[in-house]
């Protein structure tokens, strides 16, 4: 029986943004092998997937947090935000003083000050764990630059998909939901920041649950035959579309339990692992 499995990349796949368990490489393509089919679910956009990822080699990717959808070079989803929201987000974070991305299928678009803030973070970030990699035989020397980022001025508004902050408050995610409305999706992001937040809005109903679901119905499958695995807020709508949704190791306590079965941490061979005892491999 073909099943079809759904990963996400940062903390699923990728640690540290650019470092892979070698388990998850050869996992995935002995999935493929054996005629199971491994998509990836991602919140980034199809153009900023990390190389290393990509040559692994995947059926298809969902992008954008669920508002792209491409397999052999077709659209499959295409859910870009309508122009009158996306001057809605930009006319909120210019108000509040709050950095952010647009992103597109295409590109990753940076206001002033978010490529300096995102690389003071990774910087700081990769030193905190450059003692945990090395132990587990890693690479420890990783790029923490930002890759190919554009003017935000740059930007096509009719193509944004979603959007990424940080913010120096801490309760933005709360705040914008309520100030922004109902026709927005808003949801923690994945970087831990002392005395700030950061998070990600795209359009209500189009998440990475949304788009399984219409990658399933053009594949022909059903969700019994799916498989989520993933560690951050933006895999929740995953979880509950799948059969058999899978939290990380290292993904919060909520969302564990959300998920109901967890596998090891993204570079003790958690997606391994899981592939293993759900029979992929």
């Amino acid at each position: 029986m073909t099943r079809i499995a759904f990963l996400d990349v940062d903390g699923t796949i990728l640690e540290h943004g650019s470092v892979i368990a070698p388990s998850t490489v050869e996992a995935i393509r002995q999935a493929r092998a054996n005629g199971h089919l491994v998509w990836l679910c991602t919140g980034r956009a199809e153009a900023d997937i990390h190389p290393d990822v990509v040559a692994i080699g995947f059926d298809g990717a969902i992008s954008n947090g669920g508002a792209y959808a491409t397999r052999d070079g077709e659209t499959l989803v295409e859910r870009p935000l309508p122009r009158g929201d996306v001057d809605a987000l930009e006319a909120y974070f210019r108000a509040h003083g709050i950095h952010y991305f647009l992103q597109t299928h295409d590109a990753v678009h940076a206001s002033p000050g978010m490529a300096e803030t995102m690389e003071e973070f990774l910087r700081a970030r990769h030193a905190q764990r450059a003692e945990e990699l090395e132990a587990l035989g890693l690479p420890s020397d990783i790029d923490h630059r930002q890759r190919d980022l554009r003017a935000v001025d740059e930007v096509d508004r009719d193509r944004v998909a979603k959007a990424v902050f940080v913010s120096p408050s801490p309760d933005t995610v709360a705040h914008a939901a309520a100030e922004l409305g109902a026709g927005f999706h808003v949801i923690p992001g994945s970087m831990p920041l002392p005395g700030g937040s950061n998070g990600e809005i795209g359009m209500a109903g189009v998440t990475k649950g949304s788009a399984i679901t219409e990658v399933l119905g053009v594949l022909g499958l059903s969700a019994t035959d799916a498989i989520g695995i993933g560690d951050s807020w933006n895999d929740v709508e995953m979880f509950e579309v799948v059969g058999t949704p899978v939290a990380m190791g290292n993904a919060e306590p909520e969302l564990q339990r959300l998920a109901g079965r967890v596998t090891t941490a993204v570079l003790e061979d958690g997606v391994h692992n899981a592939f293993a005892e759900l029979g992929l491999i």
